[in-house]
């Protein structure tokens, strides 16, 4: 089974993750096939915008914590999405729940298109362990400040139509017409000139990234004390051995 399909629509491409007996938790095989998938994106002058998605009812759950996500691809960094220096615009269209890495795949991209069945969380604290694929400084970035930190402290997700409110997704669809509704964004843009949208893409992530150095440094340092904690060793245990874990706070 390919872990990632492609469709071409014109300049439009749409890369669908496809591991759906795993709930699209991102191993290192479908960190390698993202990543292939989104070169060759990039490298392919006749396409000029790109549609990620998922399944109809999990977006992904982030990374796979039986085998881990592998390690970040040399363009694309972690799950081959996150640290990628795009050019071309990339939109995610997500149906059903968006969840940890998963979530932080959607802050990675450009634009939102979700469907009203559609939910976005970062539940790493209720396996004691952290958001680390740039959820920690992205969050705050789409979001409200308080709105984030409830998102980072909770566990909780919000759902499409709070996301639409809040100016963190673009468009709102009926269930099962997320990837229509991108797609049919994608091409109001690739009626505009390639170079422009090029230049303006760039030169917003460069004002809106300036600081991630210093973003990355502050959530490895995060990092690294939460994943050398017995309640990381706790959550993940409870997670696998479905019961709820017992917090030691240290």
């Amino acid at each position: 089974m390919d872990l990632v399909l492609r469709e071409r629509h014109g300049r439009v491409l749409v890369i669908r993750m496809n591991r759906p007996h795993k709930r699209n938790a991102i191993d290192p095989a479908l960190t390698a096939a993202l990543d292939t998938a989104l070169d060759d994106f990039e490298d392919d002058p006749d396409l000029w915008v790109a549609v990620l998605t998922g399944g109809p009812e999990m977006f992904s759950a982030g990374t796979d914590l039986s085998t881990g996500s592998g390690e970040p691809t040399e363009r694309g960094g972690e799950y081959g999405v996150v640290r990628r220096q795009r050019r071309k615009p990339l939109i995610a269209a997500v149906e059903g729940r968006a969840l940890g890495g998963g979530m932080e795949i959607v802050l990675a991209c450009d634009l939102v298109v979700a469907s009203r069945t559609a939910a976005f969380g970062l539940p790493e604290p209720r396996r004691g362990v952290i958001a680390l694929c740039g959820g920690l400084f992205r969050t705050h970035r789409a979001l409200p400040l308080n709105v984030a930190k409830e998102i980072l402290l909770t566990g909780d997700p919000i759902d499409a139509k709070r996301g639409f409110q809040l100016g963190f997704v673009n468009q709102v669809t009926e269930e099962g017409a997320a990837v229509d509704a991108a797609v049919a964004l994608a091409r109001r843009i690739c009626r505009n000139a390639p170079t422009s949208v090029r230049e303006s893409l760039v030169a917003l992530e460069r004002m809106n990234s300036a600081d991630d150095e210093r973003a990355w440094r502050i959530t490895r340092e995060a990092v690294v004390a939460v994943l050398t904690s017995q309640d990381t060793v706790e959550g993940v245990s409870a997670f696998f051995e479905r019961r709820e874990p017992r917090w030691l706070g240290q």
